[in-house]
């Protein structure tokens, strides 16, 4: 799951003439007065690039509720670039083992119980993952702000001191189910405070809020990430990031179906 969750970049481009703080691969601007306006294109990619770099892993719990039962699943995220991500569900014991292999455009689930190879056709990408809030998509970022969507900065009549606000839309082509996205950042530095998903009438179906600010992997980062499906009432899921490193010695043998069917 964004989130995961992955969700879960190095940037291409800052803003012209912008002082800028450097924490590993993420550009934030300085906290200085003297700046620039902020420019729309960097501030999708740091959102994009939050939760990556060259290579990560993380330890992530995510906490599944709705009205007649809820549910946590605890598993291993590892990335390389923005090309790959392989994430192995630990617990519970019903679904310990499960994994997802993205590289590319390309995905698939393993299902222990049946030693099974699913692959996930792309019409197939924004589905559950798991059963949870988040899509497949979510959790493996096929798609991209920058690169899958048409964006600016706008003020909508809600808007409130020191947080700046994103439209975006799809690109013709793309098959993103969303008719926008919006998007609210912290002005001081860039970081998300949440995204609201809208159907092509204009109906907010989801939010995803960002909280929990801390110290991940030598970076300031939202560690809890809540999906709020806003169709039903109830349904919510909770994604917390306990542990999270950049940067890490990642074998290219973790990235193929032959590990991806490995058994714990």
């Amino acid at each position: 799951m964004r989130f995961l969750f992955c969700i879960l970049f190095s940037l291409a481009t800052t803003v012209a003439a912008q002082e800028t703080v450097r924490t590993n691969d993420v550009t934030t601007p300085d906290q200085g007065d003297d700046r620039s306006p902020p420019d729309a294109r960097t501030i999708v990619e740091i959102i994009d690039q939050l939760y990556r770099s060259d290579s990560s892993y993380s330890e992530v719990a995510m906490d599944i509720v709705t009205p007649h039962w809820e549910r946590t699943l605890e598993m291993n995220v590892w990335t390389e670039g923005t090309e790959k991500t392989f994430i192995r569900i630990l617990s519970p014991r019903k679904e310990r083992g499960m994994g997802t292999l993205r590289i590319g455009r390309e995905m698939w689930n393993y299902l222990p119980k049946v030693n099974k190879v699913i692959k996930i056709p792309p019409s197939m990408m924004m589905s559950s993952w798991m059963g949870s809030d988040f899509t497949n998509d979510d959790l493996v970022k096929e798609f991209t702000f920058a690169g899958d969507y048409h964006f600016s900065l706008v003020q909508p009549e809600y808007a409130q001191d020191g947080v700046l606000y994103i439209e975006c839309h799809p690109k013709e082509g793309r098959p993103i189910i969303w008719g926008k996205v919006m998007l609210a950042v912290r002005e001081e530095d860039y970081l998300p405070v949440w995204q609201r998903y809208y159907d092509e009438k204009d109906n907010v179906m989801r939010v995803l809020e960002f909280s929990d600010i801390r110290a991940l992997g030598g970076r300031r980062l939202p560690s809890v990430l809540t999906m709020i499906r806003k169709t039903e009432k109830g349904h919510k899921t909770v994604l917390h990031y306990k542990e999270l490193k950049f940067n890490v010695d990642v074998s290219g043998d973790i990235f193929t179906l032959r590990h991806l069917r490995s058994r714990l």
